[in-house]
C-alpha cells in the first residue's frame, strides 16, 4: 500500500502555503497605495534611497531575471522607479525608487511589519529569533544546493 502525501508533514509544502498567506495579508494592507507583494524585493533593495543596476536587483532578490524585467515595466509605468545611466558605466542603467515611491516605502515597512506581528505574535522573541534563524539556514542550504545559471 502507497503511503499518502500528508500536506501538513511537508516543510516545501507549509512554507509556500505561508509564503502565498503573507502575500495576500500584505497585499491586502497594500492595497491603496499602488504596491504589490511581488515589488517588495525591490522596495526591500532600494528602499534606503540607493540605486542599483537591474542585474544587481535580479541577484539581491533572488528572483528570475525575465521576472525582475517585468516587475521593473510595471513599476516605472506606475510611477514608482526611474532609470538613470551608470556614471561609471554607460552602458548599465541604475534603477532607483521615486520619491512618491521613497514616500510609500515608510507605508510598505508598516504594512509588512504589520503582517509579520500577526503571523508571530504568538512566539516569545527567542521563539521569533530561533524561527527566523531556521528560515535562513533552510534558505541557504536550498539555494546551495541548486545549479548557478551564470
Amino acid at each position: 500500500m502507497q503511503q499518502k502525501f500528508d500536506r501538513r508533514s511537508s516543510a516545501g509544502y507549509l512554507t509556500n502555503w505561508a509564503a502565498r498567506l503573507f502575500a495576500r495579508a500584505i497585499d491586502q494592507k497594500l492595497k491603496g497605495l499602488g504596491v504589490s507583494s511581488g515589488q517588495l524585493p525591490v522596495f526591500f533593495a532600494l528602499g534606503d534611497g540607493g540605486a542599483m543596476s537591474q542585474r544587481a536587483l535580479t541577484e539581491a532578490a533572488a528572483i528570475e531575471q525575465p521576472t525582475m524585467a517585468a516587475t521593473l515595466s510595471r513599476m516605472e509605468r506606475d510611477g514608482l522607479i526611474v532609470r538613470q545611466r551608470d556614471p561609471e558605466d554607460g552602458r548599465s542603467m541604475l534603477i532607483s525608487l521615486t520619491p512618491a515611491a521613497m514616500e510609500k516605502a515608510k507605508q510598505v515597512r508598516a504594512a509588512v511589519s504589520a503582517v509579520n506581528g500577526v503571523a508571530l505574535d504568538s512566539m516569545t522573541k527567542p521563539e521569533r529569533e530561533q524561527f527566523l534563524e531556521t528560515l535562513r539556514g533552510v534558505i541557504g542550504r536550498l539555494d546551495a544546493s541548486l545549479p548557478r545559471e551564470d
